[in-house]
């Protein structure tokens, strides 16, 4: 991995999955000497996102998507931006779909701050924390997908949700990926969250991702779907304009929100 960032991602995404990680594989895994990794692992416990262990790290207690964690902190201003220009698409009366992730969290947080769109709004979610986030606006009907939930992202998986989905309707939705690419699409870690994620957007009249730049050009474990389900991405303005025009040319239509500080 050419970053310590890149590592970092890495070895929590890896963590994720495998609840433990060793010194000696992430080492060889990463072509990092043994000493990189122990330092990283020990800026990581820092951080309060692993525990260190002899020969390497485990999950923390409280266990929930490290890898978004990490990345919520590293890039909330650029989610920020991405939240805001999400929101902007919402009018009253519709009925919006929000995948779990941190970026959808921060659209719903957005939105709950609209108090010009906090009335005749419906909200379809697979997350308990987004709908922990908007069930206190009582001019906001919130719909929770049944199902097992993931503790790894709070998120809600499983033949429940399939279900719930199958049997409605979305005006918008807007899904969060961990990784994206013009050939591949969106991508996540798990592919029972992929699975909802895609049937959510199958389910709208309009389908959008909402990742920020940080994420083009990686790859992750399983399929969302690329242009047969999504319309439009929304990322940050501090994507590259090669990969803008990548994702243009592969046919989606590409919003790239400003930062705020470029607005003042």
């Amino acid at each position: 991995m050419s970053t310590r960032e890149d590592r970092l991602d890495s070895i929590l995404s890896k963590l994720d999955r495998e609840t433990s990680v060793g010194v000696e594989a992430l080492s060889q895994e990463l072509n990092v000497s043994l000493a990189t990794i122990r330092r990283d692992l020990d800026l990581l416990e820092q951080r309060r996102l692993v525990e260190r262990t002899h020969g390497g790290a485990t999950r923390r207690a409280v266990d929930y998507d490290l890898s978004l964690r990490y990345k919520e902190a590293a890039s909330a201003e650029a989610k920020a931006a991405i939240a805001r220009a999400a929101v902007d698409r919402i009018t009253p009366g519709s009925v919006i779909g929000l995948s779990g992730g941190t970026t959808t969290f921060m659209v719903a947080d957005a939105l709950s701050r609209r108090d010009d769109l906090l009335h005749d709004l419906t909200i379809v979610t697979n997350a308990v924390d987004i709908a922990n986030r908007l069930a206190i606006h009582p001019g906001i009907k919130v719909i929770v997908c049944g199902g097992v939930i993931n503790t790894s992202s709070f998120e809600l998986v499983g033949s429940f949700v399939d279900s719930v989905l199958r049997s409605i309707w979305l005006d918008l939705a807007f899904v969060g990926v961990h990784a994206i690419s013009a050939s591949s699409g969106g991508m996540t870690a798990n592919e029972d969250e992929a699975y909802v994620n895609r049937l959510m957007a199958e389910r709208a009249e309009q389908a959008v991702v909402v990742a920020d730049s940080s994420k083009y050009g990686r790859r992750s474990f399983a399929s969302v779907g690329g242009t047969e389900v999504f319309q439009t991405i929304i990322t940050d303005s501090q994507l590259e304009a090669v990969a803008a025009t990548e994702l243009i040319q592969a046919g989606y239509d590409v919003e790239l929100a400003p930062m705020q500080q470029e607005g003042r």
